[in-house]
């Protein structure tokens, strides 16, 4: 028999502040550019290989700005260099249009960014400009990753994968376990229905989850063969419940749990070597 962990090297990526959250609910929220980057190194040395980047106005509100994010991106570069992948969201919060959140991300041009099915095609109408702006990333090689928040999402990726509308014959997804709400808490069995014997199957996958069982939902995740992300933007408690110091606790929490479970911690490097078709 073989090791079923033998090839698999969890990447674990960390969604530090989302668009949401303030000082007031963590005082280690991450919002500038500057704790941005110190989070970054905090994170990598606990074992991230990606950051999952929001940024925010002034006033503490969501912002997708091409500036706003440059400015980020340098800070955390000049912090860690190359030893994470820097991922930009492209996610709405009601506030942008698709037209807009695909604008800022041709204007960032970024090493990698997320894109929510539902809200950059919510119907068979809005398909063409989505599949305009994979055409793009792919193109300029942009690795992306694309959020679906129930099965029903991957069903429909994976026919708009087959009608050629994404340009890959494969694309990386993160599969969200629940949603935003104040009381929201995810269990490991919500990502059964994600990975059930008729659902499509995606060779590189992701799962969040939201509240203090995220480590139990994405340790799951990671012994069926996916990868994580863990952060303050859906979570701010350690396993055993405890208000979490930092997300490098959470990141740590994850990976320490993945490596006494016999799996080992994929680098940046190893992330980015993975091709989008075949990730």
């Amino acid at each position: 028999m073989t090791d079923p962990y033998s090839s698999h090297r969890v990447a674990i990526a960390v969604a530090p502040n989302g668009g949401r959250r303030t000082k007031a609910d963590h005082p280690a929220i991450p919002l500038t550019p500057a704790e941005l980057a110190r989070t970054a190194a905090e994170c990598v040395d606990a074992g991230a290989s990606m950051i999952h980047v929001h940024i925010r106005r002034p006033d503490g509100r969501h912002l997708l700005d091409a500036e706003a994010y440059r400015q980020a991106i340098d800070a955390i570069r000049k912090q860690v260099g190359d030893r994470l992948v820097i991922q930009i969201t492209t996610e709405a919060l009601g506030i942008y249009a698709p037209a807009e959140q695909i604008a800022v991300l041709k204007a960032v041009r970024p090493e990698a960014a997320s894109l929510a099915l539902r809200e950059l095609a919510p119907d068979e109408a809005a398909e063409p400009d989505f599949a305009e702006a994979l055409a793009w990333m792919k193109r300029e090689n942009v690795s992306p990753q694309i959020i679906l928040y129930d099965p029903a999402e991957a069903v429909r990726l994976a026919d708009m994968i087959q009608r050629g509308m994404v340009p890959w014959p494969d694309i990386p997804v993160l599969y969200v376990l629940g949603r935003y709400t104040v009381l929201q808490t995810s269990q490991p069995a919500d990502l059964l229905p994600f990975l059930a014997p008729n659902a499509p199957r995606f060779s590189h996958w992701s799962v969040c989850a939201f509240g203090r069982h995220e480590a139990a939902c994405v340790t799951a995740a990671a012994l069926l063969g996916g990868h994580v992300r863990v952060g303050f933007e859906n979570n701010l408690h350690l396993p055993d419940g405890c208000f979490a110091p930092s997300n490098a606790a959470l990141v740590g929490a994850v990976a320490n749990a993945a490596q006494g479970l016999g799996m080992e911690i994929c680098n940046a490097d190893e992330l980015r070597a993975r091709p989008v078709s075949s990730a």
